[in-house]
C-alpha cells in the first residue's frame, strides 16, 4: 500500500509547499530559517502520527536530529582542521561551515515525517542524493576549468528531495 494516499489532500499539498519553500530559499540564501523549522516541526508531527503513530515518529525525529547534529559537530571539526593546516591569510577566503544548523533541524523534520526507522533511509538516500550532485558539479566545474576547492552546496535540497522521495515515489516500505 502506498502510504502517501493515506493522507488527506491538503496535508500532501502542505508537505510540498513546505519542502518547496525549504529548497528554494536555500538554494538562494543558503539558509533554513527557525521558522521554517519550527513549521516543518509541526506538520511533521502531524504527518508522522498520522502516518507512524506517536512512539516511531517521535522516535524518528530524535534520531533525525541527533544523528545530523553529530554530523554537524563532526563537520566543524573537519573545518577547523582544515582551516589550521591551510593557514589562511589575510586575503584567503575562510572554509565555510560543512553543514548549517538549519540542516539539523531539517533532518529532524525529516526524522518526524518518516519515523522510525525511516529517517534512517531518508538520511542514506540523501547522503547519496547529495553525493551524486556533488560529482556531477565537481566534474562539470573541472570541465569548464571553474573548479573551486570548499565550494558550498545548499544541503537541505538533498534532505527535502529524501523525504518526498521516500513518501511518495519510494519503491521500499517503510
Amino acid at each position: 500500500m502506498n502510504q502517501s494516499y493515506s493522507l488527506p489532500f491538503w496535508l500532501n499539498l502542505l508537505v510540498w509547499v513546505y519542502f518547496g519553500l525549504v529548497i528554494v530559499i536555500d538554494l538562494e540564501h543558503r539558509l533554513i530559517l527557525h521558522v521554517t523549522s519550527w513549521a516543518g516541526a509541526a506538520l511533521g508531527l502531524v504527518v508522522g502520527i498520522w502516518l507512524h503513530g506517536v512512539p516511531a515518529t517521535l522516535l524518528g525525529g530524535a534520531a533525525g536530529y541527533g544523528l545530523m547534529l553529530g554530523m554537524y559537530g563532526l563537520g566543524n571539526v573537519f573545518v577547523r582542521f582544515m582551516s589550521r593546516r591551510r593557514k589562511l591569510g589575510e586575503n584567503d577566503a575562510p572554509i565555510e561551515d560543512a553543514l548549517g544548523y538549519g540542516d539539523v533541524n531539517l533532518a529532524g523534520v525529516m526524522g518526524l515525517m518518516l519515523g522510525w526507522p525511516g529517517v534512517l533511509a531518508g538520511l542514506v538516500v540523501a547522503i547519496l542524493l547529495g553525493g551524486v550532485v556533488s560529482l556531477l558539479y565537481l566534474l562539470t566545474a573541472l570541465l569548464f576549468r571553474r573548479y573551486q576547492a570548499f565550494a558550498a552546496i545548499p544541503y537541505g535540497p538533498f534532505l527535502a528531495g529524501a523525504v518526498l522521495y521516500l513518501l511518495y515515489l519510494r519503491v521500499i516500505q517503510l
